[in-house]
């Protein structure tokens, strides 16, 4: 069975959403969503979106937070494109019905580490959740959208693959998880909105279907990837064996939050002037450092000189977890550690949201659109999803579509059911932890090397599985977590010297002149038998 769109949008986040909706009114749009259109990273935001809505705030002022942070290699006219864009953002999204929260003077704005003025709109602690809420229920009664829950894209369909001389996206094929049924997914353009690569280590803030799908897909397409070195670690993940990557707000040290050591002894101030509103590589370095030093399993997180009220009012959802798990914040601090937050690389675009692959956008955080540099200013993401969302859709209407051409089923005829299942979990467990381990806040080239021999081994045996044995949901993740595993180390490995969320103890340094890190796409396989 093969499915026709006008176009084909891989992701069903806000970047994904927010495009599928402005699409929709002159579109036939097909949605595909790995889980519900509900479970996604952006529905696990909970600090708010930046923009500039503040009288006493600027776009300048913005803009050199947004530098600052990101270690003066962001794209200067990336950034400003989505800064100067941003209160138009936020006006899209309060004509989709966000209930933003409510302060005295309008909407409420508040600060979190690495701003200069309060500019973070929100929907308390809960932002992300809000969003993907009120988009989503406009999503599923679209009628010129076509969602496909519970469905996984295993491979991009282009022009090279096919054998073309052209190197064009048509689409791609699609995994329905829930019955093993590959289809044929055809469009003259495709949109990646697929989220970061959370889930290559062990500890992340991220849901299960942060896998690096785009990354991944679009690599092999022949697309540029750049920066995949800068993964960024939230400084404060809640610490407690009965929560699951339950993230604690950066907002809670925008509002007063204290990082204290178990003998309530402050230590930031002593690792930047800044002290708990220094940017996120900071802090989580700062944390890393200390927990290290003195052997310690977590620090906390004290803001309970707030009274209850404001804490119940500004963080309720914070306030409810914590207490679920005997931890009353207004009484005693948070236990907290780093864990893998964000991808501030990805898919290389320009402003339009462009790939190198003709026909394929990507959006969000698969991409590297040069906004976040070495380190995403937090809360910029959101808006990021938005501006450049609008600039693909902008594009892909001005165009006249291609024909198509013939695209051929997926082919199964040659391979079999997997005799040993075991296998993938086994290479999913080990390359999580040595990534973890070698690969994260803090990394030398020895241990980078030490990654990259253990990826390439997992690479030859996960290949070779994928080759022999039908196809899995868990097998289509674990390929992309290796080869997004691969270009983070690759990345890693170019950069010589340490710069944002990039520190390594053999380059201290930082070098006078900023570069990126980019690495040219895969030569695309043609498709012969079954892939």
């Amino acid at each position: 069975m093969a499915l026709n769109f006008d176009v084909l949008i891989i992701g069903s986040g806000l970047a994904g959403q927010s495009a599928a909706l402005r699409l929709a009114q002159h579109k036939k749009v097909g949605l595909i969503s790995k889980r519900s259109l509900e479970d996604s990273a952006s529905g696990w935001a909970q600090g708010g979106i930046a923009a500039v809505l503040d009288n006493q705030d600027s776009i300048e002022a913005h803009i050199h937070d947004t530098f600052d942070a990101g270690a003066y290699l962001n794209d200067p006219a990336a950034t400003r494109f989505v800064v100067e864009n941003g209160r138009r953002a936020i006006e899209w999204l309060i004509e989709q019905g966000v209930p933003f929260t409510k302060g005295d003077k309008g909407y409420h704005l508040t600060r979190e580490g690495g701003h200069s003025h309060r500019r973070v709109i929100h929907v308390n602690d809960a932002t992300g959740a809000a969003v993907q809420d009120t988009l989503t229920r406009k999503v599923r009664h679209h009628p010129n959208i076509t969602v496909l829950e519970h469905h996984i894209a295993i491979d991009l369909i282009t022009g090279a693959k096919l054998g073309l001389d052209d190197n064009r996206c048509y689409g791609a094929y699609v995994l329905d998880s829930r019955t093993g049924h590959v289809t044929t997914a055809a469009a003259p353009f495709t949109l990646i909105g697929a989220g970061g690569a959370g889930k290559v280590y062990l500890y992340t803030t991220n849901p299960d279907t942060s896998t690096g799908d785009g990354i991944a897909m679009a690599h092999r397409a022949g697309c540029r990837v750049a920066n995949m070195e800068f993964i960024q670690f939230h400084p404060t993940c809640l610490y407690h064996p009965q929560a699951k990557s339950f993230l604690i707000s950066e907002a809670v040290r925008g509002e007063g939050g204290l990082l204290r050591l178990p003998d309530g002894t402050r230590f930031m101030p002593a690792h930047d002037p800044r002290a708990e509103l220094a940017p996120r590589d900071i802090v989580a370095r700062a944390i890393d450092f200390e927990m290290k030093k003195r052997g310690l399993d977590c620090v906390y997180l004290d803001i309970s000189h707030k009274p209850v009220e404001f804490l119940q009012t500004h963080f309720p959802n914070i306030y409810a977890r914590c207490l679920e798990l005997g931890i009353d914040i207004s009484r005693e601090p948070i236990p907290v550690v780093p864990a893998a937050h964000y991808t501030c690389g990805g898919i290389v675009t320009d402003l339009k949201a462009r790939t190198d692959v003709p026909g394929l956008y990507a959006s969000g955080e698969s991409a590297c659109t040069g906004l976040h540099g070495a380190n995403r200013l937090a809360s910029n993401s959101l808006l990021e999803c938005i501006v450049f969302s609008e600039a693909a859709c902008a594009d892909i209407l001005a165009q006249t579509p291609p024909p198509i051409p013939n695209l051929p089923a997926w082919d199964e005829s040659a391979v079999t059911d997997a005799d040993e299942e075991i296998v993938i979990s086994h290479n999913w467990d080990e390359l999580r932890r040595f990534m973890w381990d070698y690969v994260g806040i803090v990394r030398t080239t020895k241990r980078l090397t030490r990654a990259q021999h253990r990826i390439r081994l997992l690479a030859r045996e996960i290949d070779e599985f994928y080759a022999n044995f039908r196809i899995s949901h868990d097998l289509i993740e674990l390929r992309n977590l290796v080869v997004t595993a691969d270009l983070i180390v690759r990345c890693a490995l170019k950069r010589r010297e340490s710069r944002g969320l990039h520190f390594s103890r053999d380059y201290p340094d930082t070098l006078p002149r900023p570069r990126n890190t980019v690495l040219p796409g895969a030569r695309p396989r043609v498709f012969r038998s079954k892939r």
